[in-house]
């Protein structure tokens, strides 16, 4: 049978366990009750549904919780990070895993709000974008950080930021410093080590201080690249990522084989996903001595009408030079996991369903709303080593 009462115990524990990062009781009871709320089976979860759902008159308090109310936001996301790394760690299987997601907006006024590129939708709109680290193992996966992108459009006005509530010192961020500064509180306390895999796609594997930021610290890392992102092979010779991948999957001319080996990184939408792949080496220097650096392309075929299309993907990958290539397949697989926590987040745990604008109610909402998937990711791995339910984890 299913076991509720546990469940709802185990929810309890870690409601009090943030209670420490309250400095009144009525912010405390009011965010346990949000995070309730949260996991309800409510259509909606914004202000208004979760007040009622609480037994409350108005979304007054609510928003006042959010907004204003004497609580460390910053530390309960650190408990966020040490609850999942705790329950999900692994250092086998562990990736941290880098990526932003966007929020669809009407109006102005929401901070770092207005017309931008988001996958969400797959289209310019207008939307806040919010740049997260994930964690995944063989055990689950549960998104740990979170910071909000504000464009120059914001920045470069602070009479408007001012009436967001962006404190004055929060100046523009590239996404890739956002990840970075994420990434370094993970390293700060120690879960971000040399034992630990990075990936992350294009936005950031194209960027170089990203790319040192990580070797610097001899952390391995698979980051995608663009097909035309120019390489130096160890012969110092500078080729686009097409050419090299077109050198590497030459069949040999002395054995007949193929420079492709074919791969499954888990399952997808429509089943497996499987690919296939390569490698070519390039040029180590700027590297941690004895590591290897690669050029990783991803090949899928799809037939149809009459002829069969290979559609590449490009990754560039540094790591001990031991390192086999299904260790970098299955590090580049995991990014996926990701995509599947801003699924459940938003569709089990409200992440896009807030109603506020100003910066501070955006961090206190996404972090309940990600400490309320970490508790479902969590009791599904606690429940598969039961034998229960199957683990989630990528590859």
């Amino acid at each position: 049978m299913v076991d509720l009462a546990g469940w709802v115990a185990a929810l309890d524990q870690v409601i009090a366990s943030i209670g420490p990062r309250f400095f009144r009781r009525e912010p405390r009871a009011r965010a346990g009750a949000y995070v309730r709320g949260l996991l309800a089976g409510l259509e909606r979860k914004n202000g208004w549904t979760l007040a009622e759902y609480a037994g409350a008159v108005s979304p007054d308090g609510t928003q006042r919780m959010l907004r204003t109310a004497d609580w460390d936001v910053d530390g309960v996301r650190d408990d966020v990070r040490d609850y999942v790394l705790d329950a999900l760690g692994d250092p086998v299987s562990g990736v941290f895993v880098v990526d932003e997601t966007g929020f669809i907006k009407k109006g102005l006024r929401s901070a770092g709000v207005q017309r931008q590129y988001t996958g969400t939708g797959g289209k310019v709109d207008n939307c806040q974008l919010g740049v997260f680290l994930a964690y995944a193992s063989s055990k689950g996966r549960a998104l740990i950080d979170r910071e909000l992108y504000l464009p120059t459009s914001w920045t470069e006005d602070r009479d408007r930021c001012a009436r967001a509530d962006v404190p004055d010192e929060v100046g523009f961020a590239t996404k890739p410093q956002l990840g970075l500064a994420m990434l370094a509180r993970a390293h700060a306390c120690g879960a971000l080590t040399p034992r630990s895999w990075v990936t992350a796609d294009e936005v950031y594997g194209q960027n170089p201080t990203f790319r040192t930021w990580l070797a610097d610290r001899e952390i391995p890392f698979v980051l995608a690249t663009r097909n035309d992102d120019v390489l130096t092979s160890p012969d110092g010779h500078r080729r686009q990522a097409k050419v090299l991948a077109t050198i590497a999957g030459a069949r040999d001319p002395d054995t007949g084989r193929s420079g492709w080996e074919r791969r499954q990184v888990g399952a997808g939408a429509h089943g497996e996903r499987i690919y296939d792949w390569t490698t070519v080496a390039l040029d180590p220097a700027g590297l941690p001595h004895g590591w290897g650096h690669w050029l990783l392309v991803r090949r899928q075929t799809e037939p149809g009408q009459g002829k069969t299309t290979r559609e590449l993907a490009f990754y560039r990958c540094a790591a001990p030079a031991a390192t086999p290539l299904r260790e970098l397949v299955r590090v580049a697989g995991a990014r996926w996991a990701i995509e599947e926590c801003f699924q459940t987040s938003k569709n089990e745990a409200g992440l896009d369903h807030y109603q506020v604008r100003s910066y501070r109610a955006w961090y206190a909402h996404i972090t309940l709303s990600m400490l309320a998937a970490a508790y479902l990711s969590v009791t599904r791995a606690q429940e598969a080593e039961k034998g229960d339910l199957q683990p989630s984890g990528p590859g």
